[in-house]
């Protein structure tokens, strides 16, 4: 009789041990926790061509480009990168530059 109460007792004591009864319950079980997963990878999207690949602009068309700035920045005599004051000092001196033509 008293193995069978030190057997009882000591299951009741390892069981509390770990916890609640419904930890323990969890843990003889093998039920999951649902909680979110933090290392889950979320699977990209395959590469797919954009729909007007075929109408990128060329390294030709770029050099026009900056020609075409570059000489309507001599026409107005200041560099656009250069304007840190912001668009008024631009509209001034394109003013001031109709207004002496």
């Amino acid at each position: 009789m008293y193995k069978k109460i030190m057997y009882l007792l000591s299951i009741i004591f390892f069981v509390t041990s770990c916890g609640t009864l419904q930890e323990a319950k969890r843990g003889l079980t093998g039920e999951k926790v649902a909680s979110t997963d933090e290392f889950l990878i979320k699977k990209k999207d395959p590469l797919v061509m954009p729909p007007d690949y075929k109408n990128l602009p060329t390294p030709e068309e770029r050099a026009a480009a900056m020609q075409e700035i570059s000489t309507f920045e001599k026409t107005l005599g200041t560099s656009i990168e250069d304007s840190s004051t912001g668009s008024s000092s631009a509209e001034n001196s394109i003013l001031k530059k109709i207004q002496s033509q």
